[in-house]
């Protein structure tokens, strides 16, 4: 079979997968790396100090150091929905969750076809893993290096591993480094997953996308809260600094929000999808998604696919049986916050979730953050909401405690002070205690 014809019968498999774009380029080094080393000189990753490491960096910039004997790069686009509930954002009451993290772990969703698509390329190119010795296999799927005398066919990377997955995309063809950093494609915007396939299997390659059709507008740059994306450098790639982007605040970075950007956060609690949503592209072209796995829950819902473990569950002062969470559809702020200061409730509410990955604390602060923006200057707010920022003012986390003082501190409420000045007595660690005391005021 030539490698034209396997790569028609590839792409064919992939769409059965319901994989809906793929692409092909080679597997030489990387034109992109001197952007790279130089975005990471500026420290603009902030504290995602694995994309800088020395091994790291040198396998982003040569594929071959990952894959010995690479000869092909597949990389696919999968897509999750793109249009949100009624009254999301709007609603400041509501938490915001980013689209991709709303259902299932796309890591887990994606690496799956790909390595689907992997055996389904070993049965066409005859490979016999048996004949070739003890210890010799023929798909790995990224989780480590192996053992020695293997020999790797393929790799598969899902956003967890030393590749750059945007700029393989744009030289299999798939789109352009849109001004918000986003690979677009032409026909479906920018909502969708990036996944690679390493394989030492030569396939033909695809022509690499060249054209810039973001051309004047900066509607992401002006659409930014935060000023986290900077616009193109001398040679036209896309700068973000990441330590002021939403979607970097509320998941990578683990310590306190800094002040001045609380209150352009809004109420997204869990990544940020303003700079898609205002985009041109997606706009016009954004279409949904046939992946139950990415579809977004319902209170108590689990994500699709997820095994039925019985989740937690208690009883409200009527007598009634409650789920533990409030989902991911329109997911009140209130029931985040109950959620998160609960570990058996995160726990339900995170099963194979994204969501994991900010944590517990980091997930709380974040909540109590869109809680003090939704509160601000109010003069009657909900008791509920006090309440729970009250009990979080209350945990175990410092990093909660001075997020939930700052969000009482907007509050205007006889009990939100008197939680402040309680709390004041008994507080032992620093970095509350002078949330405490900016929050009261002179």
């Amino acid at each position: 079979m030539d490698r034209t014809s396997l790569k028609i019968r590839l792409r064919d498999h992939a769409r059965a997968l319901g994989i809906q774009q793929m692409g092909v380029t080679g597997a030489d080094p990387t034109q992109h790396a001197p952007f790279y080393r130089w975005w990471l000189d500026q420290g603009f990753h902030g504290e995602m100090t694995y994309l800088a490491r020395d091994e790291a960096r040198a396998r982003r910039a040569d594929l071959a150091r990952t894959l010995p004997r690479i000869r092909s790069v597949i990389v696919v686009a999968d897509h999750y929905p793109a249009v949100d509930p009624p009254g999301v954002p709007e609603e400041p009451s509501v938490g915001v969750i980013a689209r991709y993290a709303r259902g299932r772990d796309y890591h887990k969703v994606l690496a799956a076809k790909l390595r689907a698509l992997a055996r389904w390329l070993d049965e066409q190119v005859g490979l016999d893993v048996a004949a070739q010795g003890p210890g010799v296999v023929g798909l790995d799927h990224g989780a480590g290096g192996g053992s020695l005398g293997q020999v790797h066919r393929h790799r598969v990377y899902v956003d967890t591993g030393p590749v750059l997955e945007r700029d393989l995309a744009r030289r299999a063809g798939l789109g352009w480094f849109g001004r918000n950093t986003m690979l677009i494609h032409p026909e479906r915007g920018s909502y969708f997953f990036l996944g690679v396939l390493l394989t030492t299997v030569a396939l033909e390659a695809d022509p690499p996308f060249e054209a810039d059709r973001c051309g004047s507008c900066t509607a992401c740059l002006d659409a930014c809260p935060t000023g986290a994306l900077l616009g193109r450098d001398e040679q036209g790639a896309p700068v973000m600094d990441a330590r002021r982007c939403i979607s970097y605040l509320t998941i990578e970075h683990r310590g306190a929000i800094p002040e001045q950007l609380r209150a352009a956060m809004g109420n997204r609690v869990f990544g940020c999808d303003i700079c898609q949503e205002v985009c041109p592209w997606n706009e016009r072209f954004a279409a949904g998604c046939e992946e139950p796995g990415y579809a977004d829950r319902g209170p108590g819902e689990r994500p699709a696919g997820v095994e039925a473990a019985p989740p937690p569950r208690r009883a409200d002062t009527a007598g009634r049986v409650e789920a533990w969470h409030p989902g991911t559809k329109t997911p009140p702020l209130v029931g985040l916050l109950e959620t998160a200061l609960d570990q058996a409730a995160w726990d339900t509410f995170t099963q194979g979730a994204a969501l994991r990955r900010a944590g517990r604390a980091g997930f709380a602060r974040n909540v109590c953050v869109a809680m003090g923006n939704w509160l601000a200057d109010g003069d009657d707010p909900p008791e509920e909401a006090v309440a729970a920022l009250r009990a979080a003012l209350r945990d175990d986390e410092p990093l909660v405690r001075q997020h939930a003082a700052w969000a009482l501190g907007r509050v205007r409420s006889a009990e939100a002070r008197a939680a402040l000045e309680a709390r004041s007595m008994v507080e032992f660690e620093r970095s509350v205690k002078v949330e405490i005391a900016a929050a009261l005021g002179p």
